[in-house]
């Protein structure tokens, strides 16, 4: 998928950061999803381009995962590491 205009990738920072702090990792998979769902929303029209399909299929296979991650987050099911 293209990026997003303004998206500013995840830094190692952020992510030893998102290790230690809940909140902070529970914000990050959030706003990970919405770029992700924004950028399927654009896709969802394409037709005739295998390329564009493939790249819906594993974005519709990440966003179950960034929304089961936040729902175990939710529900204390994951500590930080």
């Amino acid at each position: 998928m293209s990026a997003t205009p303004g998206f500013a990738p995840i830094t190692d920072s952020d992510l030893a950061r998102a290790r230690n702090d809940a909140v902070f990792r529970r914000q990050l998979l959030a706003q990970s999803l919405e770029r992700l769902l924004a950028e399927l929303s654009k896709l969802q029209h394409v037709t005739n381009d295998p390329a564009k399909a493939d790249q819906v299929r594993e974005g519709i296979d990440l966003a179950f995962k960034l929304s089961d991650l936040l729902r175990r987050i939710g529900s204390g099911a994951i500590r930080a590491a």
